[in-house]
């Protein structure tokens, strides 16, 4: 399903329609929102994905990131956190959804504490180089898509998705 050519980028956080448009204009980025009612679906624009980046706004992690937050709100839904991590690992083996190749979390200072914990805790202990903060503007997230930095991939998801439940807001990804 994934286009091997493309490195695929999802923006979180403080996105606009403005930023992900005016990178749509860079002749290297392909830049869709993703996450309105008739948007083509994911497996459709990452097998038609021809430029070296690929931008979007679908988080394939939005439904369990929620439900985690909801288990530190209410510890009796840890089985809702279940369905939604074993939802996103059935997407992954069915080449439904993909996890980024990136995350960039615009405007970091303005989302919410829970959302940071998540993208810049969670997430970012999972794979440091791999979830990135950056102002939301369309200069900033094209100067970072110029120096994504390497490091290790994501490892197996299985893994440290059905240990969601062990990682605790405000302290997310210390150790």
């Amino acid at each position: 399903m994934r286009s091997p050519g493309s490195t695929v980028v999802v923006v979180v956080g403080g996105v606009t329609d403005a930023i992900l448009r005016e990178l749509g204009r860079l002749p290297n980025v392909q830049a869709l929102r993703l996450t309105e009612d008739d948007s083509p679906s994911l497996r459709t624009v990452l097998g038609a994905a021809n430029r070296p980046f690929l931008v979007h706004d679908l988080d394939p992690l939005a439904a369990v990131a929620a439900a985690w937050r909801g288990f530190f709100d209410d510890p009796s839904t840890i089985g809702v956190l279940r369905v939604e991590v074993e939802s996103a690992l059935t997407a992954f083996a069915a080449g439904e959804s993909v996890l980024p190749d990136y995350y960039l979390v615009l405007d970091p200072e303005g989302i919410s504490p829970a959302e940071s914990q998540w993208w810049l805790g969670v997430l970012a202990a999972v794979a440091p180089s791999r979830v990135l903060p950056v102002e939301a503007t369309t200069a900033s997230v094209q100067r970072m898509l110029g120096a994504l930095p390497t490091g290790r991939a994501w490892p197996d998801p299985a893994g440290w998705l059905r240990e969601l439940h062990l990682q605790v807001p405000d302290r997310a990804g210390l150790l």
